[in-house]
């Protein structure tokens, strides 16, 4: 999923369970697997933006978009946007397949 010839500090595929966080208001995410962490902190040093928000192009069973990840609990929540929810009938709950990539 390399972006405008630059190349990936991080790219993963994995699966996951749809959660609900509330925040300021009810969003669905993806946690991300601890395993992937020690690699992704690596590459979050280089690409976040600050608060410890990573960008991210991502695919939810194969609907792509872009992100940012979010740190939570000492790991990273993808949020899953409201077209990809719709796109794919994901909901809370659903097991889905995720790719992510960071770029540099």
């Amino acid at each position: 999923m390399a972006d405008e010839g630059r190349e990936p500090l991080f790219d993963a595929v994995f699966e996951g369970t749809v959660i609900e966080w509330r925040g300021p208001a009810p969003y669905l995410f993806v946690p991300l697997p601890d395993e992937l962490m020690g690699e992704l902190r690596h590459a979050a040093r280089l690409a976040s933006y600050g608060w410890g928000v990573v960008p991210v192009s991502a695919e939810v069973d194969g609907a792509p978009f872009t992100s940012s990840l979010f740190p939570r609990a000492g790991g990273y929540l993808l949020p899953v946007k409201v077209s990809v929810q719709k796109t794919t009938g994901v909901g809370i709950g659903s097991r889905v397949t995720v790719r992510i990539t960071v770029l540099g």
